[in-house]
């Protein structure tokens, strides 16, 4: 018999009933950023200056983030490291300007190019002795002026080693960043100025949002906003279209997201000199716990104070013991061969929809999708699209609770 999550819905309670008001700050000026843990409103703030650089712990894409949100701006010149010496002026005109994804951690602005094979946007991948080499020279326009230019060296044994200076040669410093330090964190971070690494983010199992500036594309530039990003494990879902005080998860539970800035920064819109919130929008946040959130925000002070208010009502729980709950999925063929891209997935769940997703052993979901027309037990062929080999956990996302199984792809 299949043991699976049990999940305690409570959505059908008033919203008075178990919301609260919960504030987090970004301080004044936008200065710090907050990593927020929904279960006790938990804060880690830190000043949003402390980093320059970023570098992915756990993963297979060695993404490295800059902190544009500072100030900085990144470069890739379209040369190769054997043009260090060369590049001794600035050529803006003639880079082309990085920024990290808004979407995904995992596409920080030096993994752009990254193909998803063995080309990682700042190196490649040798699979003869498992070095990710450099091959990008980089300059960074500093927030209060001048430039670095930077060169990730490697990527070996688990630290990255990389070198950056002035563009005519001075002051050149090599920078070590080793997993080992930050093996609880989703990224280890260095700073240019003291030549160091800093410790900031809490541990990835302490946090489900931050609240902080980033950069985002407005369609005919990027630009520096304030909203909500959440954690690699934390699903969301926006429901538009339906008064916050009605919205319940089963409007929500078939959109899951793990798309960073799915409550984002547009949940405000600056009008008439005031900020503004939309009465029919609605997020639900399944946090790195597996409980489900509904939050509403209601309230931002701006650059003044950087404080955002919302409100925050308990859905859902997960049990702490497993308990049998009504559904099953099942795989065939399991082993799944690579390079299909398609499963077929056997559910015998309530309901008449779901959400599938694929999970690697990292705890991040490499794929997401809805799927509808379902009658008790039924049989769908789901396109996963092309997975690593390598072992996985595929779970059906129901109104009544989530069935798992795992998937093996070879």
């Amino acid at each position: 018999m299949m043991k699976q999550v049990l999940l305690c819905a409570l959505a059908a309670l008033p919203a008075w009933a178990n919301a609260q008001t919960v504030t987090v700050s970004t301080g004044a000026g936008n200065a710090d950023q907050s990593w927020y843990r929904l279960s006790d409103d938990a804060v880690h703030a830190t000043a949003l200056a402390d980093w320059d650089l970023g570098f992915e712990i756990n993963g297979f894409s060695a993404s490295i983030l800059v902190n544009t949100a500072k100030g900085l701006k990144v470069y890739n010149t379209g040369l190769g490291l054997d043009a260090w010496l060369d590049v001794t002026s600035p050529d803006v005109e003639n880079w082309a300007e990085l920024q990290n994804s808004e979407i995904d951690w995992t596409a920080g602005a030096l993994t752009d190019g990254a193909d998803g094979n063995i080309n990682l946007g700042w190196g490649t991948y040798n699979m003869d002795n498992h070095v990710i080499g450099g091959t990008e020279l980089y300059v960074i326009e500093l927030a209060g002026g001048g430039y670095k230019k930077l060169r990730i060296d490697a990527l070996s044994q688990g630290k990255y080693y990389f070198t950056y200076a002035d563009l005519d040669g001075l002051n050149e410093q090599a920078g070590e960043v080793d997993k080992n330090d930050f093996l609880d964190r989703n990224f280890g971070y260095w700073n240019i100025s003291t030549n160091a690494t800093v410790d900031i983010e809490p541990a990835n199992d302490a946090w489900d949002l931050l609240f902080t500036k980033y950069y985002s594309d407005l369609g005919v530039m990027w630009y520096g906003v304030v909203g909500v990003l959440q954690n690699t494990p934390v699903d969301v879902a926006q429901v538009d279209g339906i008064p916050t005080a009605e919205a319940t998860f089963d409007d929500a539970y078939s959109s899951m997201s793990s798309d960073i800035n799915i409550i984002g920064s547009d949940w405000k819109t600056y009008t008439g000199g005031q900020y503004e919130y939309a009465a029919d929008r609605s997020y639900f946040v399944r946090a790195t716990t597996g409980d489900v959130w509904k939050l509403v925000f209601t309230g931002y002070g701006g650059g003044a104070t950087g404080t955002i208010s919302f409100t925050k009502e308990f859905v859902s729980a997960t049990s702490v013991d497993e308990v049998t709950v009504h559904g099953s999925v099942s795989l065939y063929p399991n082993p799944v061969q690579a390079g299909t891209g398609a499963v077929n997935v056997i559910a015998d769940i309530p309901g008449d929809r779901a959400l599938v997703r694929v999970i690697d052993l990292n705890g991040r979901e490499v794929h997401s999708s809805p799927v509808m027309g379902l009658d008790g037990f039924s049989a769908r062929r789901i396109q996963l699209g092309a997975l690593p080999t390598g072992m996985y956990l595929l779970q059906l996302v129901h109104a009544q609770g989530v069935a798992t199984t795992r998937m093996i792809v070879e």
